[in-house]
């Protein structure tokens, strides 16, 4: 049996972290919206949402079921250099799934406007005021260098909202330990074709189609299970 360090490759999987593939299990699928590609417009464009999840969402989720399906077999054949070799491309398309899948959720039509309730006084309390953690966020998802994500997320150890930024695809919680809120795309295929290379008008624009009954909703979940 090969190993590194005495540890084989399904002694990796369990204890460090390492994307699981039981023998028998369902493929990631593209999850469809509640919306059609029109709907966000003038603030996102048909061709821009029709590119970002039929072109780029899908193939984030292709790309992680051809990883997970060599995962598989290098699991059963305990090779662990291939387990390990996998890993970018887990974590890649892995995060871009799960990115994605939340970030359509987190906008709508019927977006924009303020949170309310108890979120409402969550950001006031840890930001000063809503401008300022829109000044904040906004300033921070236009500040990535290349592609990345703009966070609000939920510290259930303090019990705070926190902002954080992710580069590329890597999913907000395994990398900071923040439950994410909201998440702001500045990856170039989310804006580009419509606000060419000026972020800011683009991260400025988003704030329209916020949906806050969808944040609020998850941070009402985050404090039930917390």
């Amino acid at each position: 049996m090969a190993t590194i360090m005495g540890l084989s490759a399904c002694t990796l999987v369990k204890n460090f972290g390492i994307f699981r593939t039981p023998a028998l299990r369902l493929k990631h699928t593209l999850p469809n919206l509640s919306y059609e590609y029109n709907a966000l417009e003038p603030i996102i464009s048909a061709e821009i949402m029709t590119l970002h999840h039929s072109k780029h969402h899908a193939a984030y989720v292709n790309n992680l079921n051809i990883a997970e399906g060599k995962l598989k077999d290098a699991i059963n054949q305990d090779d662990i250099k291939a387990t390990i070799a996998l890993q970018p491309a887990l974590k890649f398309n892995g995060g871009g799934h799960i990115n994605h899948t939340l970030f359509w959720k987190m906008i709508s039509p019927k977006g924009g406007g303020l949170p309310s309730g108890e979120l409402l006084q969550l950001i006031k309390r840890d930001f000063g005021s809503f401008d300022d953690f829109k000044t904040e966020i906004t300033t921070l998802s236009v500040n990535i260098q290349g592609s990345g994500w703009g966070w609000l997320g939920f510290n259930t150890k303090r019990k705070l909202l926190q902002l954080a930024s992710t580069p590329n695809q890597d999913p907000l919680f395994p990398t900071t330990g923040l439950v994410p809120l909201l998440g702001i795309d500045v990856w170039e295929h989310a804006y580009y074709l419509q606000y060419k290379n000026v972020r800011a008008d683009y991260v400025n624009a988003i704030f329209n189609v916020i949906n806050w009954g969808y944040v609020a909703k998850r941070y009402e979940d985050i404090k039930l299970g917390a």
